[in-house]
């Protein structure tokens, strides 16, 4: 199951990403019977926020987000215009703010960044395994 949104990259699309990811999870479960477990669930929320919040943060324009599920995982993929591929910064307790993508490689399964013709795209795989070591970061 698949399903694609259209955010306006104002300062609700990110509550409105939020909202489309338990929705669709929603459906998910009672149109293919395909369960998320509460933490996967949090999980998907908590990337779909920070990668719409970086895509609102630093590029222009609408952000585009397409949500997956299998029987497996979440895959969440946010696109936006700005070709800048972001990079993780080293750990450091004593910063304040831009955690954002080290975040999504600890909680994801795995992570990819591709460029596009215009801008990126960023996907993350949330396992919907209920293990707790279950987020391995990999890229």
């Amino acid at each position: 199951m698949r399903a694609g949104y259209a955010l306006r990259g104002d300062d609700g699309c990110i509550a409105d990403a939020r909202h489309h990811a338990v929705a669709f999870l929603d459906r998910a479960h009672t149109d293919h019977h395909l369960s998320a477990p509460a933490r996967a669930r949090d999980l998907t929320q908590l990337v779909v926020s920070e990668l719409v919040t970086n895509a609102r943060k630093y590029a222009l324009g609408p952000v585009l987000m397409e949500l997956r599920i299998n029987a497996d995982s979440v895959h969440v993929v946010v696109w936006d215009g700005d070709p800048t591929v972001p990079a993780a910064r080293a750990a450091d307790p004593g910063r304040i703010g831009q955690h954002g993508l080290e975040i999504v490689k600890a909680v994801s399964e795995a992570y990819f960044i591709e460029q596009e013709p215009v801008g990126k795209r960023i996907t993350a795989r949330i396992a919907l395994s209920d293990s707790p070591g279950s987020g391995t970061g990999r890229h």
